[in-house]
């Protein structure tokens, strides 16, 4: 829904938290006027969270606050990031892309497009050791899924031949000064020939043509979560976490008491890493076998 004029989500039964759809892309340049807005909006909502936007990483606020966490690539021109920001096993890859035919480019939100993500999508139900929540979309929904925030998006293809093998959408915040990846997705037959580290290269070489300052990746770190070949990855091609804060402003009661209580945090971030790392590989394991796939389906 559009509160203030920004797009919103509201996610909870019980305790309702409201931050912005682009929450890891983009903050809140008046945090009164949007609380206001929210107040008024007639839905229920007892918090609000919004992130800090870079560079500015110290706290700028008095609301309630945690610390939370970007991998940001900061751009200034995609040779500084070829020959300073990865190293020579990151270069290596991008040498096997182009040496085995995976030619990336920009291309246009269109019909094409949306048949070659549908196809990317369906290629596996199991990806990083769990179901993959796109796999069974048809082109129709694979297209509706992708058709937000145009106007601010870049769509890049990685292609061998006239296959799409992989895609990557980019987001760029409002003042056009950062973009981050909204998806990026490549075809687990063809990693050996490094597709989506193409897909990043081509991603720095659009921000920096767009005189943008950062690329930003989701999240560097999960919660309890220890290193693991996602944060490897991000760390390989240039991405560092940076530490930014996370404002959580209650807005009713119930709002104030579960953040007292601390349960504005996912259940998952209370159980100890060392519970949890054997049980996602026993779920691993458990996918792969009930589906009869071989080992190692990862996303990258």
């Amino acid at each position: 829904m559009v509160i203030g004029g920004r797009d919103v989500q509201i996610s909870g039964g019980l305790l309702r938290i409201a931050r912005l759809t682009l929450d890891m892309y983009e903050s809140v340049d008046d945090p009164d006027a949007m609380l206001a807005a929210l107040r008024a909006s007639g839905s229920r909502i007892d918090l609000f969270t919004f992130m800090q936007k870079l560079p500015n990483t110290s706290p700028q606020y008095a609301y309630p606050m945690e610390w939370d966490n970007v991998a940001a690539l900061p751009v200034s021109t995609f040779d500084h990031w070829r020959t300073k920001q990865i190293n020579r096993k990151g270069r290596k890859a991008l040498r096997i892309a182009a040496s085995v035919g995976i030619v990336v480019r920009e291309v246009p939100f269109d019909d094409v497009l949306v048949r070659g993500i549908a196809a990317v999508y369906n290629e596996c139900p199991i990806r990083q050791g769990k179901p993959f929540w796109h796999y069974g979309k048809d082109p129709a929904t694979a297209g509706r899924d992708n058709a937000t925030f145009l106007e601010r998006s870049i769509f890049i293809g990685a292609f061998l031949a006239d296959t799409l093998v992989g895609f990557a959408k980019l987001v760029c915040d409002e003042v056009r000064s950062q973009a981050g990846f909204m998806q990026i997705l490549s075809m687990i037959q063809h990693r050996n020939k490094a597709p989506t580290k193409a897909l990043i290269a081509q991603a720095v070489r659009s921000c920096a043509e767009r005189n943008m300052d950062y690329l930003l990746f989701a999240n560097f770190a999960y919660g309890n979560k220890q290193r693991d070949g996602l944060r490897d990855f991000k760390a390989l091609n240039g991405f560092r976490r940076v530490d930014l804060p996370r404002y959580y402003v209650p807005l009713t009661l119930t709002g104030h008491a579960a953040l007292r209580l601390g349960l504005h945090r996912p259940f998952v971030n209370r159980i100890p890493e060392p519970l949890l790392a054997p049980l996602r590989r026993a779920r691993r394991r458990w996918y792969e076998r009930r589906l009869q796939l071989a080992g190692g389906m990862k996303t990258f």
